[in-house]
């Protein structure tokens, strides 16, 4: 059964080291978000850096969700102190599962305040693809695809909920983006 991939990358409008208290709120949200975001129906798992691991994303062992990236675009700082991006890369079940948990509940009230951390870059925050069962998406796949999705619009390989594929490459409706009560499966 394929499994969909989800890539987010947002540009911070300070580095995640800075002391104000925007960025430490931000921060600190992140833990309980992951934590709700894991047990929500549907999700499978997230990157995360193998234990023991030191150092900013670029330099964390990733396993199996290989060398940490980010868009070409990006043009901040890469070390733990000049850090400004948040990005998550995590497979899910289903299209309508993601959606609603990505859209509900505490990460809900974080997007509702994206504005305050996040600056306004005109690029897409997120990408979603298919991946075939037992595959880890890694990455870089999901870097060259939110790129993709920035270049050229919604495909059945790269796209966002309101123009979402299902699993075979025909259009899908998704809960909130369509026809009431429409929920893609």
């Amino acid at each position: 059964m394929p499994q969909l991939a989800l890539y987010t990358f947002g540009v911070l409008k300070s580095p995640l080291a800075d002391p104000a208290p925007l960025t430490r709120e931000f921060h600190d949200s992140a833990e309980p978000i992951y934590r709700t975001l894991s047990e929500h129906p549907g999700y499978l798992g997230h990157a995360e850096a193998a234990e023991g691991s030191r150092g900013a994303h670029f330099d964390l062992d990733w396993g199996p969700w290989g060398r940490f990236a980010v868009p070409a675009w990006y043009d901040k700082g890469r070390t733990t102190d000049t850090m400004a991006f948040a990005a998550s890369l995590s497979l899910w079940t289903d299209l309508g599962l993601a959606f609603d948990a990505i859209y509900t509940g505490l990460h809900r009230a974080a997007l509702n305040r994206r504005h305050d951390w996040f600056e306004r870059t005109g690029r897409p925050a997120y990408v979603l693809w298919w991946v075939s069962d037992g595959t880890v998406p890694t990455w870089q796949n999901g870097v060259s695809l939110l790129e993709h999705l920035h270049d050229h619009g919604s495909a059945p390989h790269a796209f966002g909920f309101r123009h979402a594929f299902g699993p075979d490459g025909t259009p899908a409706t998704v809960k909130g983006f369509g026809p009431k009560d429409a929920r893609a499966h």
